[in-house]
């Protein structure tokens, strides 16, 4: 039988693969599996969200804001630049999808740094634009070797601060000097999805240089820091006139009524949220420190995971750890991610990491 003739991209297109099945295997061997391996916010929903939640829930017969006005308004008070520097999606990944929709011509290339965050290839792919890969410098992004690989065809450069998996952030002189290698006509997105997490002094926000650089846009998300992960919302900022365009691509009705009264709420009890986000690096800082002392190559991290360098060893690692009933991300002959969740959670992880170096340590 025929089937009907779909884009060629799909035939090796590789299909992202979501944490639930990381999960299902640990579950079935433990009642209660310990989720470190999507990044999400280990905090319960504070009151304050849940309310503005269920009383959105009385409205679902109604078609959502399809400019997202309240939750645009929001954002400007929160970051104090103007509304028409927003653009609002269905998570950042949707927003991402809409900047490389909106450069994809014959012949048209996007930059970013590899390994870094696994739907990269996928939306570039789909978009029908060339992806030109830089590997990492020690597990961070080596902006040289990738303001070298920028050429007439590039017309996307995708930087990923924290960069996911490894945790490592760019420095502001380093991005400072790359943007000013970036051609004006060429758009740089800077994907800060974990910035909140971020504590080293010398790391600063794109929105730093967007005023000396509209090809410059910044995305953001609610799904880690603000806990709304199972809610799919993310915003964009940048110059107007870029913005503006930028818009046009985006999906009208694409953030639910739910979910942008419930980012409304979350934006209101921001000061409440960034605490539990200090909780989560206080366990970041000690998660880290217990696995170096243990003998594990683990760089600093301004993200809510840490980057567990292992090589071959990667994938064995990760079925010992959901063998242990813990989901971790596994990234086959580079690495292991696992994300910092609750100080009970982190515990059954670092106790399965030193039981893996006692029993390697001995076969060795």
């Amino acid at each position: 039988m025929s089937l009907p003739r779909l884009r060629t991209v799909l035939d090796d297109l590789a299909a992202y693969q979501p944490s639930e099945g990381v999960y299902a295997s640990a579950r079935r061997l433990h009642p209660r599996p310990r989720p470190l391996s999507a990044n999400e916010s280990p905090h319960d929903p504070v009151p304050g969200v849940t309310e503005a939640i269920a009383d959105a829930g009385a409205t679902i017969n109604r078609y959502p804001d399809p400019g997202c006005g309240a939750l645009t308004r929001a954002l400007a008070r929160t970051h104090e630049i103007a509304e028409d520097r927003f653009a609002v999606g269905a998570g950042s990944v949707a927003l991402l999808q809409a900047l490389l929709q909106s450069v994809g011509e014959p012949g048209a290339e996007v930059v970013y740094a590899w390994p870094s965050f696994e739907l990269y290839p996928a939306l570039a792919d789909l978009a029908g634009v060339a992806s030109v890969r830089v590997p990492l410098a020690d597990d961070a992004h080596d902006l040289p070797a990738m303001a070298d690989r920028i050429t007439p065809r590039t017309r996307l450069v995708i930087v990923c601060n924290p960069n996911n998996p490894t945790g490592t952030a760019v420095g502001r002189d380093d991005l400072a000097g790359f943007l000013s290698r970036v051609p004006p006509t060429c758009l740089v997105a800077l994907d800060e999805a974990y910035y909140e997490y971020v504590r080293a002094p010398d790391v600063s926000t794109g929105l730093d240089f967007c005023a000396a650089h509209p090809n410059l846009v910044v995305l953001r998300t609610f799904s880690k820091a603000y806990g709304l992960a199972g809610l799919r919302t993310g915003y964009l900022m940048g110059d107007a006139r870029v913005v503006g365009r930028l818009r046009k691509a985006c999906l009208p009705y694409a953030v639910n009524t739910v979910a942008q009264r419930a980012a409304v709420a979350a934006l209101e009890l921001r000061a409440e949220l960034l605490r539990q986000v200090d909780a989560t690096v206080a366990e970041r800082t000690r998660v880290h420190r217990a696995l170096v002392h243990g003998g594990w190559e683990v760089p600093a991290s301004e993200a809510n995971f840490l980057w567990l360098r292992l090589g071959a060893n990667a994938v064995a690692f990760g079925r010992w750890c959901t063998d242990h009933g813990i989901a971790v991300r596994t990234f086959p002959d580079q690495g292991v991610r696992v994300s910092i969740g609750s100080a009970e959670d982190n515990d059954g992880f670092l106790a399965a990491a030193a039981e893996w170096r006692t029993r390697t340590a001995a076969d060795a």
